[in-house]
């Protein structure tokens, strides 16, 4: 009976532990009725009740958005803003750093604004490529500037060295770029360079294309890493789209008509008009010839009828 009972209000969306306290209170025999009264006498809600006096949280939406929208999402169709709809990223360490350090600086911290903006967006796979041997302290020939940075993101595992070594007093340098152009391709990510890698271009022509398609180029203004919003043109993708891999499709917009509703073009005309959205937009003229056709069939049909007898 007590199992019952603890089913029968537990369907009802009360907690166990109420019902629990209520059974002991007035005992096991006790009606259900009295039960329910002595539960709404304690306070006890229903779960569904209390959800729906919880007051719900408020999203701060960024302006410009269109998550708003629920046919069109920011990261994808199915709107999941997981690291899954988003490219892995590779970044140029060298071309990075140097460009933010004015070509005469290697300055890592050009490298840490990069790999905070991706972070920001929502990415996670994130890899840096820098020589080896920027791990060497910094000489008058080739200065670097907070170095410290370097260790503090091969701990996060996000900066990876490519390997070079000292021959006879010389240096042997690996070709970093062949390892950022192949991760990125074999992960099929994006490119953060100011490279165009043409040497490699002309050695695989799959590298060709995805090097032309996966470029993304940046400037630093004011120490601020910002990317093109266009990466491969005008009439390319837009940025969210290129960092993507589930692109959203763009809104259709319609340019206003300029005449507005002195506008005689009807259904002929380009441009859009709100208020014809639920008429039929017919030119002036073609209304004028529908309105003179009606009287003119009525008077046919009447000729017919006198003539029939």
């Amino acid at each position: 009976v007590q199992q019952s009972k603890m089913d029968f209000f537990c369907k009802l969306g009360y907690g166990k532990q109420d019902i629990c306290k209520v059974l002991e209170n007035l005992g096991q025999e006790a009606l259900e009725d009295d039960v329910l009264k002595e539960l709404i006498r304690m306070g006890s809600k229903p779960q569904a009740l209390e959800s729906q006096a919880q007051p719900s949280q408020l999203k701060l939406v960024a302006r410009g958005s269109c998550s708003t929208t629920p046919g069109l999402k920011w990261l994808g169709e199915d709107g999941s803003d997981s690291s899954d709809s988003l490219r892995p990223i590779v970044i140029d360490g060298s071309n990075v750093a140097m460009s933010h350090g004015n070509k005469e600086v290697f300055s890592c911290w050009g490298i840490q604004l990069a790999v905070d903006w991706f972070r920001e967006r929502g990415h996670t796979y994130i890899k840096v490529f820098v020589p080896l041997w920027r791990k060497e302290p910094p000489r008058q020939d080739s200065p670097i500037a907070d170095q410290h940075i370097l260790e503090e993101l091969e701990k996060q595992s996000i900066l990876i060295y490519t390997p070079s070594r000292k021959v006879k007093g010389k240096r042997v340098v690996c070709y970093d770029d062949r390892y950022i152009v192949k991760v990125a391709y074999e992960h099929d990510g994006v490119i953060v360079s100011n490279d165009h890698y043409r040497d490699l271009q002309n050695e695989n022509p799959e590298w060709k294309w995805f090097i032309e398609q996966r470029l993304l180029m940046y400037s630093f203004v004011s120490n601020r890493f910002m990317p093109p919003d266009d990466p491969l043109g005008r009439h390319g993708p837009t940025l969210s789209n290129f960092l993507s891999k589930k692109p959203a499709l763009p809104e259709k917009r319609w340019q206003p008509c300029p005449y507005g509703k002195k506008c005689t073009y009807g259904n002929k005309c380009k441009f859009y008009h709100p208020e014809r959205q639920h008429q039929a937009q017919l030119s002036v003229a073609d209304e004028l010839r529908a309105k003179t056709k009606v009287p003119l069939a009525l008077g046919k049909e009447e000729e017919r009828c006198w003539c029939s007898p």
